[in-house]
């Protein structure tokens, strides 16, 4: 399986941005799927947002997909979140996930380690 470090994160204020990042372990990164999910407390683990293996196909949840872009860099292993515009209601603990497809499969994919985004009002 793959290695996941998670970087970027932290306190922004409302209407703010931050991006976070997901580096690679493996020389096999570009055969992986990405995505980000995040979970806010007392609340499920939800979607946010996925890639291809090369970057040429992406998906937002619909509540991010004018706020949030996902991207990749296949040659440094790392996929990103640039999140803007950010809400209160986007504060959790965000996780990377790589899966062999898509959409992501929970229960089978490997995980980051989270990184907390809270944003306030």
């Amino acid at each position: 399986q793959v290695q996941l470090v998670q970087s970027g994160g932290g306190l922004v204020q409302a209407g703010g941005s931050l991006r976070l990042s997901c580096a690679a372990s493996g020389r096999t990164f570009s055969s992986y799927m990405m995505g980000w999910f995040r979970q806010a407390p007392g609340k499920e683990r939800e979607s946010v947002a996925a890639i291809n293996w090369n970057g040429g196909r992406t998906y937002y949840a619909d509540s991010m997909k004018d706020r949030f872009t996902i991207s990749r860099d296949n040659a440094r292993n790392t996929v990103y979140l640039q999140m803007n515009s950010l809400r209160p209601e986007d504060t959790a603990v965000y996780y990377c996930a790589a899966d062999a497809t898509l959409p992501i499969r929970p229960d089978f994919c490997s995980w980051g380690q989270g990184t907390q985004v809270t944003v306030s009002s």
